[in-house]
This record gives C-alpha cells, structure tokens and sequence, in this order.
C-alpha cells in the first residue's frame, strides 16, 4: 500500500500553516476522542483508530475514509490531492485509478471548497489530466463542477 511521505512539513490551505505530518489529527486537532462505544460499527472504529496515526503514515485508502467521514480536512485534503496529483498523469498508462479517494475529495460538500477555494482550483487542474474514469466518478466530476465551477 502507498504510504503519503514527502516532506515533514506540508503547506495546508485550509488553515495556510504549516503541519508536521509526523502528528496524528488528534495531536493537529487538540482534541482527543474518547474510545469508541462498544459494539461500534467497523467504521466507527476505523475512523478513532486511524484519528491517532500518524497523518502522513495513512494510506490512500485510509485517506479516502477519514474524507469521506468528513474527518481531518483541513490536514487531509492537501495530502489526498498531493497523491492525486502526483499519481494522476499515471493513469491513462496504467488503465486504472484509485477512484475511492477521488470520490471522497469530490464528494465534500459546497462549504469545504467555498472556505478553500485554492485546494477546489487544484482538484480541477487534477480532474483536467484524468482520462477514462467511471460513470461514478464522472457523475461526482459534474456535481463538484456545478458546486464549484472552475471559473469562480
């Protein structure tokens, strides 16, 4: 599995400062969760656990569900679109693309890519590159665009 390495510090939009991302969102956030309930969902589970990882340790895959759960934006977002950007003039070569992650990034709502319009203008440019896609994912392109057109 792809681990989000590079530097240690990273440039987040969300919050234009930099973050260690030798932290967890715990550690970024201040704010520690308490266990999760017992007999908790997978889910519910995976989201604490990977709450207190390191940011930089997580997968793709890992990424994509802490986004998707609307968790550690303003820290993970930069990261997820760092990976899609450096693996989206990949695609058309290798004939696959990891759509979870892309669909999590998509799929935030209106307000995310309002409070950080520069991080909506990357997705764009990264949408601009990716060929072949699913009709799922095509279907979140179109939402993202009418929510945020690349113009604004």
């Amino acid at each position: 599995m792809a681990r989000i390495h590079k530097s240690t510090l990273c440039e987040n939009s969300m919050k234009s400062r930099p973050f260690d991302r030798r932290r967890s969102i715990e550690e970024l956030e201040g704010s520690t969760w308490p266990d999760p309930p017992e007999g908790s969902t997978s889910l519910v589970t995976s989201v604490h656990a990977l709450r207190r990882r390191p940011v930089g340790d997580l997968t793709p895959e890992e990424l994509a569900r802490l986004i998707g759960q609307n968790v550690g934006l303003p820290w993970l977002l930069p990261l997820a679109l760092e990976f899609l950007r450096d693996t989206a003039p990949h695609q058309a070569a290798g004939g696959w693309y990891d759509d979870d992650l892309l669909s999590a990034v998509l799929t935030r709502k209106a307000d995310v890519w309002s409070a950080s319009p520069e991080l909506a203008h990357q997705v764009d440019g990264i949408l601009n590159v990716l060929t072949d896609l699913s009709p799922h994912i095509q279907r979140d392109i179109r939402r993202f665009r009418a929510a945020f057109p690349s113009g604004d």
